[in-house]
């Protein structure tokens, strides 16, 4: 626990003691990762829906945007797939504990996906009446061992009302 000295409740000086006073008896955990590898949440979502992409563009699929983000939802790739627009959700776990990668993906998160896409497709009229669909791509493993589970039509717009 860390703890500063400091003055009683009712004294005159109301601010913290200066850092060099700080007392702590433990350190802060910091995750420990091999050089080159990326260390936050944010750089190992980033290295999966790059992958999720590469992995997409193999199969033919064409990406129109990358993390489009609104106030109550985020799409992570919005790709063509022939005359369909795909909203896809990119999930990675590095195992499958509390039931992976896909089973993230829940009723909220799929409320919040489809509030989005019908934003995005609003901003683009020309692409509004194409059929859509929503897929997941659940990454599970970590570098090299990453396997990619496709999700195609996860859910629909009723399965969320």
């Amino acid at each position: 626990m860390c703890y500063a000295p400091r003055p009683g409740r009712f004294s005159a000086v109301a601010a913290p003691a200066p850092p060099s006073k700080l007392h702590c008896n433990h350190r802060p955990w910091k995750p420990v990762t091999a050089p080159g590898k990326p260390s936050s949440r944010r750089a190992i979502g980033a290295a999966g829906e790059d992958a999720a992409l590469a992995w997409l563009r193999e199969r033919g699929l064409q990406p129109l945007a990358r993390n489009v983000a609104f106030a109550f939802g985020e799409i992570d790739l919005i790709v063509r797939d022939g005359a369909t627009i795909v909203f896809v959700e990119v999930r990675q776990r590095g195992n499958d504990h509390f039931g992976g990668a896909a089973a993230s993906v829940d009723r909220r998160k799929c409320g919040r996906i489809a509030r989005a896409a019908s934003a995005w497709l609003v901003s683009n009229p020309t692409l509004a009446k194409a059929p859509c669909r929503f897929d997941v791509l659940a990454l599970s493993g970590r570098d090299a061992n990453v396997q990619i589970e496709w999700i195609r039509d996860a859910f629909t717009l009723d399965d969320i009302r």
